[in-house]
């Protein structure tokens, strides 16, 4: 009995929130690359159903909760049918330990301003409770009201165009973002107003960025502990060009919205 309840014990901490079985590539380099697979486990892909009946990526989003998903507002229409993948790498293959699941609820936030772009932030529900594993498990929520410093090292995750105009990605790419202040992305020839306090802002050194596809997924930082907090989710960026410089990605800071997430999952 003492060793099923430290073995029990073992796999709580191992599948805790932010801490992967599988380590990431924390490597500095210049432009996306293929994950280490399984390396980001809340990665999820969201998923619409075309007129077809066949099914297409169309936003990524995070696992932070064992039935729960953040995502971005503008990745949600009220006319399209949606279901979310999580534990997976590759998107055209059959992979072992992945699962397709079904929301049972939508929250889009009630002040969700398209023409703006502000509060560009959303949850889905699930169905039914994901099964932790080596590749399904949530990331961490950052502190209330948690700000970065200037330059602090992100990733950014996603199955986006692999470039401007090119092809959506295979298997899952991370880039290395560095956080933007809000005092410099609002410089005039950078963002400007158009960047609120309840954003955050990371790369625009006009080499790596999100792109498309990449809407709605996590900007994962590491926290002093170890465990990775999911403190953006990719809101916007430059229509220009998906590398364009002085135009970092913009994302949803997370650490502003963290009583609005919490009262949702409890009355939901």
């Amino acid at each position: 009995m003492l060793k099923l309840v430290v073995l029990a014990l073992s796999l709580a901490y191992a599948y805790s929130c932010g801490v992967p079985a599988v380590q990431p590539i924390l490597s500095r380099v210049v432009g996306g690359i293929d994950v280490r697979a399984h390396s980001w486990p809340w990665q999820i892909s969201l998923q619409y159903q075309g007129t077809s009946g066949n099914w297409g990526h169309t936003c990524g989003g995070t696992l932070i909760a064992d039935n729960w998903v953040l995502t971005a507002a503008h990745c949600i229409s009220s006319s399209r049918v949606y279901r979310v993948l999580v534990g997976k790498h590759n998107l055209v293959e059959e992979e072992e330990g992945s699962a397709i699941l079904s929301p049972e609820k939508i929250i889009v936030h009630e002040k969700w301003n398209s023409f703006f772009i502000i509060n560009d932030i959303a949850l889905i529900k699930l169905s039914e409770s994901v099964q932790r594993s080596e590749s399904v498990q949530p990331a961490c929520l950052p502190a209330d009201s948690a700000l970065l410093e200037h330059d602090f090292p992100c990733f950014v995750t996603g199955w986006g165009r692999l470039y401007t105009n090119g092809p959506i990605a295979d298997n899952l790419q991370q880039a290395l973002l560095p956080v933007v202040d809000y005092a410099t992305c609002t410089l005039r020839d950078w963002w400007g107003t158009q960047v609120r306090t309840t954003m955050v802002c990371a790369g625009g050194d006009g080499i790596v960025s999100g792109c498309n596809g990449d809407s709605g997924g996590p900007l994962n930082c590491q926290a002093a502990g170890g465990a990775w907090e999911v403190h953006g989710v990719v809101s916007f960026g430059s229509g220009i060009s998906c590398n364009y410089e002085k135009k970092p990605t913009v994302f949803t800071r997370v650490s502003a919205y963290i009583d609005w997430i919490n009262d949702k999952i409890l009355n939901n």
